[in-house]
């Protein structure tokens, strides 16, 4: 598939890596921006910029309806989401696909599956879990009795998103609900989505991943193991 132009539906580093990889491939590239990023690095590089709207990630980079616009005003060819905001949200890969532009990255079923925690649960099931609670209540009462049947220490997870992100360590119950309220508030602002779940906490884990890639084409490749037991989130 030949692109001409990918929006860069990010900030930051990420956003950077992105547009020198396409300006060494010669693709042409669109960067958004909020009202604090408008001298960012990622704007000054790339071909294009577009205004997405004020500093709150849900008034700029959290919303799909500007993104979708920017792209299409642009003529891009393809989006590409980077990692955070909107990256694993479907809705997001779904619109950009309706429109009939590429969204680089998983498709939207298998967000579906495996992008959402909760869901992810569901389909794994049948094999040992960790012990947890990923129901669909939130109501803070239900969170602190489940809490206490799984015992300290925990985690607290977004359903959403990923990389570690809005995660926190709970060692003791006094502790709970604050960090509670602190990831909700992170989630909302990273996912657009405040629902949790908990898990019980392993000392000294290992955190082994192995990193698949496919393209339209049905190739896929592995490419082995990467240890990310050091990664700075968990």
């Amino acid at each position: 598939m030949l692109l001409n132009k990918i929006l860069v539906a990010n900030r930051g580093e990420i956003a950077c890596r992105v547009i020198r990889t396409c300006q060494h491939m010669g693709i042409a590239t669109v960067a958004v921006y909020s009202d604090a990023d408008k001298n960012a690095q990622h704007v000054q590089l790339a071909d294009e910029a577009i205004y997405l709207g004020k500093s709150p990630a849900s008034q700029s980079y959290l919303s799909i309806e500007s993104i979708i616009g920017a792209a299409i005003r642009t003529d891009a060819d393809a989006i590409h989401p980077g990692y955070g905001f909107l990256a694993e949200n479907p809705n997001f890969a779904y619109a950009a696909i309706s429109e009939g532009i590429t969204f680089i990255g998983p498709p939207p079923s298998a967000m579906e599956a495996m992008g959402n925690k909760r869901t992810a649960k569901l389909i794994l099931q049948d094999i040992p879990l960790i012990p947890g609670y990923h129901d669909i209540d939130q109501s803070n009462e239900t969170l602190t009795n489940e809490a206490e049947k799984i015992g300290f220490p925990l985690i607290i997870k977004p359903v959403s998103g990923g990389g570690g992100k809005g995660m926190r360590l709970v060692e003791s119950p006094e502790d709970f609900l604050v960090k509670l309220e602190m990831c909700r508030r992170e989630a909302k602002q990273s996912f657009a989505d405040d629902q949790l779940m908990l898990e019980k906490a392993l000392e000294f884990p290992r955190h082994i991943e192995v990193q698949i890639f496919g393209d339209h084409a049905g190739n896929v490749i592995a490419l082995g193991e990467r240890e990310c037991s050091i990664q700075r989130r968990h």
